[in-house]
């Protein structure tokens, strides 16, 4: 394994070559889609661009976004940390997919609903398990432990395999059992195995003295009282602490970027394998076999319609964050675009970032083929 394979920087000429990308991120900003926001495009191992957009806040003195900013990467977390813990403990022989939730947590089964019995892991990966989408766990407990213990309880909403839901709660599950079979945090457990190697700079605390380099996610006026800035946007995740398996990791967008190029290296058709087994990668990324679903394992695949617009291949994958961030790859083109936003400023109500993010992703596939 080589985790010491990284991008070559090929960003001189990007303000020509993907002017039009960067002329719809500029666009939203002034449309107040989201007051900041960072571009990196990856293309076969080369970083070709890697550019910061617009302010912290919408007011005229905000700090500017830079491209060491970190950011609240939300459900991102899911991809990047939460499946590399699980593709590294199936890689070891740790973890089977198959294997039944209440034979790892005792605490899922229900007698009164025999359903439970049939939750495999790989359906808390896939979003087919049956569980809600959400849940605000956060108004009836507090800490990791109780918030954990009232996901446990959560009923299903369907019969496991009917449908695709995508579900946090299966992700609170799904952290509380790798955590078990690893023996340790999954902060810890990624930290070690995952970013110290391939030199990532994410983290799912940042240090108190960085708080303020983080752009804030909300004013949040319903459940903490505060602007929410260096610390995780997502209310169940706060109250676990801010490590949580569906939300809470931090991180620059280049370090985004690296993380993605080793998912690239690592599928069947690359020489490499930086970190991960090619075969588990391929598992990992390819679309679940659930009716109606766009889900992966940890991962979605494009739908119509899709964020990642219309150009990216039938095999491309990626992910969402509810604070404005999102990843997608190609890897016939080995081809991966990462955008961060805090359009969750100063509240949730906008959505226009739905409208962007398509012709965002075309626009860039275009500046490539252009080339």
């Amino acid at each position: 394994m080589n985790p010491q394979l990284d991008l070559v920087d090929a960003t001189a000429n990007q303000d020509r070559q993907f002017a039009t990308p960067f002329a719809i991120v500029n666009q939203a900003i002034a449309q107040k889609v989201f007051p900041g926001a960072a571009l990196a495009v990856t293309h076969r191992g080369a970083l070709l661009a890697l550019r910061p957009f617009g302010s912290f806040t919408y007011e005229a003195n905000s700090p500017r976004i830079t491209r060491e900013t970190p950011w609240d990467l939300a459900s991102l977390t899911k991809p990047i940390a939460t499946a590399s813990m699980a593709m590294l403990l199936y890689d070891r022989d740790k973890l089977s997919l198959d294997t039944k939730v209440i034979d790892l947590l005792p605490e899922f089964a229900d007698p009164l609903d025999p359903r439970r019995q049939a939750v495999t892991v790989r359906m808390l990966l896939a979003h087919s398990s049956g569980l809600p989408a959400h849940r605000k766990l956060y108004l009836q407990a507090t800490g990791r432990d109780a918030i954990t213990a009232a996901a446990m309880r959560v009923p299903l909403q369907s019969a496991p395999l009917q449908r695709a839901e995508y579900s946090d709660i299966g992700f609170i599950l799904l952290g509380e059992l790798l955590e078990r079979i690893a023996g340790e945090p999954l902060d810890q457990f990624c930290a070690r195995e995952v970013f110290a190697p391939l030199k990532l700079n994410l983290s799912f605390s940042p240090q108190p003295s960085l708080a303020t380099s983080v752009p804030p996610t909300v004013n949040d006026v319903v459940y903490r009282h505060r602007i929410i800035q260096g610390e995780v946007n997502d209310e169940n995740a706060s109250a676990m602490g801010g490590v949580a398996a569906h939300a809470g990791l931090f991180g620059d967008t280049l370090s985004v970027a690296r993380f993605v190029e080793f998912i690239l290296a690592c599928i069947p058709s690359c020489t490499h394998s930086p970190l991960f087994l090619p075969e588990t990668v391929h598992l990992f990324t390819t679309r679940d076999a659930t009716p109606g679903s766009s889900r992966a394992l940890a991962w979605d695949t494009p739908s119509a319609p899709s964020q990642s617009g219309t150009m990216f291949s039938p095999h491309s994958f990626g992910h969402l964050g509810y604070t404005g961030t999102s990843l997608w790859c190609d890897p016939e083109r080995r081809l991966s675009v990462t955008f961060l936003t805090n359009r969750t400023w100063p509240d949730a109500a906008n959505q226009a970032i739905k409208q962007l993010r398509p012709p965002l992703h075309d626009a860039i596939v275009r500046a490539l083929e252009a080339e």
